[in-house]
């Protein structure tokens, strides 16, 4: 397999990497805490937008293409976020398999 070519210099938005913990409550259901993993540098591509409208408001998706070095550990599920701006990741793969660099398909809503 040829290996692709990722430019470093293009790794320039720098996120929080956070992940979901539960913790069980006395009513037998749980609460949701999102706690900082780790700091990436990623470069961040738009891929599409939609537009849902339904009981008189609207929810804006956006998607979009996140490019960071190879992270043991990183999976669907953990989000990144910029200050206000939170991006769910979806799916993530190794477009080249040479542990490199990792694409994630990403998910802000509300953008």
């Amino acid at each position: 397999m040829r290996a692709s070519f990722i430019d470093p210099g293009a790794l320039r938005s720098e996120f929080a990497l956070e992940q979901c913990v539960t913790t069980p409550d006395s009513l037998g259901g749980h609460t949701e805490n999102w706690v900082e993993l780790a700091t990436l540098f990623a470069r961040v591509e738009p891929v599409s937008t939609h537009s849902l409208f339904g009981a008189d408001q609207s929810l804006e998706t956006a998607t979009h293409r996140v490019t960071v070095r190879w992270r043991a550990g990183l999976k669907s599920g953990m989000r990144l976020r910029r200050g206000p701006r939170v991006l769910d990741i979806i799916t993530v793969h190794d477009p080249d398999e040479t542990q490199r660099y990792l694409v994630c398909r990403t998910r802000e809503q509300g953008a």
